[in-house]
């Protein structure tokens, strides 16, 4: 176990994809600091992640996947802030929404890392934010450039790259259970909603770190990956947090915190691949340049580790108990079972 979670593992992954992804996260904040709009900046290199969803070898699939992962970027955001009025209901509507995605990326066979997390924590950024709903068209239109950005990119970094097309259509095929994809479902959306509802019962000042830490447990292959991961969570959070206050006892500028956010984001890209523990590390410096207003960072960056620290233990520890459940074979052919008993009963009715 200790073997596997200091691991370097080999990978195909070609180093400049790192580079394009900290380039469409840097020119949105880069942009953002040079206008005196560093949060507006922010918020659309959250959007900006969606080049990571760049899986195809196909021109055309290609960019079909990333503007459809685009849209669903967007849709993510403009859920988490039509329903962000009351805290119960947005953890009821969180839960439904991670049900929805994680059917639906399942069905259209988008299994592969990053999956469905980035529009869960674009989800639960926004459902954790002030109502206002005078807002939510200027949000919207920043969440948009940033996917723009991207797309752009993408396209002609898929230009530069890729080889002419002499391979065949892809398409995209549907091999899994029905009964265990919807199963799956039901567990990942009712933990993330219950790790948003544990979040604002303890009146947490920025809850949405407990949803999207549970998220990111959760993702795992098996039950024992699952608690790898949330140990690797766990441990790289808690470095990474030191890590954090030691550069924000240096007091850095808000360039050299852009700057920051742009290598922090092409070294994560490189390690997540090979150690998620290491790549966490950086991570947790990075989500919390991204996450965090500049008054929050320079003004008590002691207390601001600390309750980072304890949000993303609460959404580790849920996570892998929504883990052990949903990778937990007993529970869930006992579950499928009963899912299709009762679809057959119900087809019975309905012929009598």
């Amino acid at each position: 176990m200790l073997n596997q979670l200091l691991e370097i593992r080999k990978t195909d992954r070609k180093w400049h994809l790192p580079v394009v992804a900290g380039l469409c996260v840097g020119i949105p904040v880069l942009a953002g600091y040079y206008t005196g709009h560093l949060q507006d900046g922010k918020l659309a290199s959250m959007a900006a992640l969606v080049i990571l969803y760049i899986q195809s070898q196909h021109l055309v699939n290609r960019m079909i996947i990333l503007m459809a992962c685009s849209f669903g970027i967007l849709l993510s955001f403009a859920v988490g802030v039509t329903f962000s009025f009351d805290p119960y209901v947005a953890a009821l509507v969180l839960g439904i929404f991670s049900f929805a995605v994680h059917l639906a990326l399942y069905f259209l066979k988008m299994v592969r890392p990053p999956g469905n997390f980035f529009f869960l924590m674009l989800a639960s950024v926004a459902i954790c934010q002030p109502f206002n709903l005078a807002t939510v068209p200027h949000k919207l239109g920043l969440i948009g450039i940033g996917t723009i950005i991207s797309c752009v990119i993408g396209l002609v970094y898929s230009l530069l790259i890729l080889r002419p097309l002499n391979a065949g259509n892809e398409t995209i095929t549907v091999n899994k259970n029905p009964y265990v994809n919807f199963i799956e479902s039901v567990t990942y959306g009712f933990f993330v909603g219950l790790a948003l509802l544990v979040g604002n019962l303890l009146e947490l000042e920025n809850p949405y770190w407990v949803p999207t830490s549970c998220a990111a447990v959760m993702q795992g292959i098996s039950t024992r990956h699952v608690w790898q991961r949330s140990i690797q969570r766990i441990l790289g959070t808690f470095v990474g947090l030191i890590l954090t206050w030691g550069i924000l006892l240096l007091h850095p500028s808000l360039l050299q915190i852009c700057l920051g956010i742009i290598a922090l984001q092409i070294m994560v890209e490189f390690l997540v691949v090979r150690n998620y523990g290491i790549a966490v590390v950086f991570i947790t410096v990075l989500t919390i340049f991204l996450a965090e207003t500049g008054a929050s960072l320079t003004q008590n960056p002691t207390n601001l580790i600390e309750t980072r620290f304890y949000d993303i233990l609460i959404g580790s520890i849920i996570g892998g108990f929504g883990g052990w459940i949903l990778f937990h074979e007993k529970l869930q052919f006992l579950a499928t079972r009963q899912l299709r008993k009762a679809r057959i009963a119900l087809a019975r009715k309905k012929s009598e």
